[in-house]
């Protein structure tokens, strides 16, 4: 098989950048299960479950559901206490550095001399259950992706209006992927000044919007930058009355 220009670049720059920022984090139903997915496009892989920081869960009506985080070998599972009409996690993957050789080490630059940039990486992903989810305050997620209308019942090939909020602000000139999992490189939208776009949901099956930023941080011994990703997940057929 052969691999294309496109692809072998994709593959030479994750195996650079390895966990530092290259995955996304979203939720799936699997075998009954919530299970917390931490990957890029179709790649699905195993990380440390002590990174999930927190999770969320909500009724319809937006009021907290208590929900446990199971922590397995190789991933997380969300285990809320009833069914949940939303939900989300967060994973903070904490302070990466660059080394001069392109190598990316999970520590602080203060403990890695030499190195040449830092960040740390957080990641969030927000699932709508059911339909007509009521959304609480999603501060918890200093990145969010909030839907403007109901995801369920917009339809496949059609408009979702949403909003992207940044520590609670909406945040301008964010690049939206309409399907990561399918075509996590290929921008869908960019988000106006109110921090607003239109983003055509794409499959009947699972929807995963996403969006990336990075905020510069000054002052800082370990680090350089904030980087952010965010998901909005949902099923994409529409509600059956």
């Amino acid at each position: 098989m052969r691999i294309s220009s496109k692809t072998a670049a994709l593959l030479a720059l994750l195996a650079v950048a390895g966990q530092a920022g290259a995955h996304g984090l979203w939720t799936e139903q699997r075998r009954g299960n919530i299970e917390v997915v931490y990957g890029h496009g179709a790649e699905d892989d195993a990380f440390k479950a002590e990174k999930i920081s927190r999770a969320w869960a909500f009724n319809g009506a937006g009021k907290s559901v208590p929900v446990t985080i199971e922590r397995l070998a190789d991933h997380a599972r969300l285990k809320p206490l009833s069914t949940p009409a939303s939900l989300a996690v967060a994973l903070d993957n904490g302070a990466w550095s660059k080394t001069a050789d392109g190598e990316w080490i999970n520590q602080g630059r203060s403990q890695v001399p030499g190195a040449v940039e830092a960040l740390h990486t957080y990641k969030y992903s927000l699932s709508i259950l059911q339909a007509h989810a009521h959304l609480p305050d999603l501060k918890g997620l200093r990145m969010v992706i909030v839907p403007l209308a109901d995801p369920l019942e917009v339809g496949v090939g059609k408009p979702l209006p949403v909003r992207v909020l940044i520590d609670g602000k909406p945040a301008a000139d964010v690049k939206l992927i309409g399907d990561y999992r399918s075509a996590p490189d290929t921008i869908s939208a960019t988000t106006d000044a109110k921090g607003e776009a239109q983003v055509t949901v794409r499959n009947e099956g699972l929807n995963v919007i996403a969006a990336e930023a990075t905020q510069p941080v000054k002052g800082d011994a370990d680090i350089d930058s904030r980087g952010y990703f965010t998901s909005l997940t949902f099923i994409g057929q529409g509600h059956q009355h």
